[in-house]
């Protein structure tokens, strides 16, 4: 188990990117009754989760939960008990992808429109030869397709499940439905697979340096602007609340 700060009621594990990769990894190539849930949060996250009992409660049970966000590690650093870097959900899929690559591991990929999906998973497929597609289903589903999209997962049997429906979709959905998979790790990992398909584009690598990213994402989606007043009440929280 990795050692943790608490922000806010959600302990944040303070790993590097590769050392949460590695940790992973080292799961993947355990055997497992139950998938290792990995939880990517940003200070929208931690503020849901402080007005949504069951949402702390899938929190408080995941096995990993990383910062995903340079508030969380500007929080962390002002309560004294710093996580060393942002451990993103985008990063966390690239490495686990090359991994997997190398390794041959399986996966599947749950989430987002259909077009996306395909085209998401036709590029991992030819970027990641060694890997395998063991399949993919687009995210816009309905309850009565639930069962079926999860007996096609316990069939392929993947080394690992990526779901991008969204937090805290995702994080929802696998903690609700984890008990059914034979998975080894499960992830939300947010709009990622948009990214791969080339349907949203990441920052520029400057704007990640300077820890813009969330500015630029929202120049470049201006109906994102409401998710972001969670980063000041966030920031308030913090500073006159503490871990509290």
């Amino acid at each position: 188990m990795a050692d943790v700060v608490d922000i806010l009621g959600v302990p944040f594990a303070k790993l590097t990117l590769d050392g949460a990769v590695r940790l992973m990894g080292e799961v993947v190539g355990q055997g497992r009754s139950v998938p290792y849930h990995v939880i990517t949060a940003n200070p929208e996250i931690v503020m849901a989760a402080l007005r949504d009992e069951s949402l702390r409660r899938i929190i408080a049970e995941a096995d990993l939960v990383t910062a995903d966000g340079i508030g969380i590690v500007f929080a962390s650093r002002w309560i004294g008990d710093p996580v060393p870097e942002r451990v993103t959900g985008y990063d966390i899929l690239m490495r686990l992808l090359a991994d997997g690559d190398r390794n041959g591991w399986s996966f599947y990929f749950l989430g987002c429109d259909e077009e996306t999906s395909r085209k998401a998973t036709d590029v991992i497929a030819a970027r990641f030869p060694g890997l395998r597609v063991a399949g993919r289903h687009h995210g816009y589903f309905g309850a009565e397709e639930e069962a079926e999209i999860v007996a096609d997962i316990r069939s392929a049997r993947p080394d690992v499940l990526v779901v991008a429906m969204g937090a805290p979709l995702a994080e929802r959905w696998i903690y609700r439905r984890k008990t059914e998979l034979p998975v080894k790790l499960a992830i939300g990992v947010g709009g990622s697979l948009d990214v791969i398909a080339g349907k949203v584009k990441r920052a520029p690598r400057l704007w990640q340096a300077l820890n813009l990213e969330w500015l630029y994402r929202l120049l470049k989606q201006p109906s994102r602007w409401r998710r972001q007043l969670a980063l000041p009440a966030f920031a308030l929280r913090v500073l006159f609340g503490g871990r509290k």
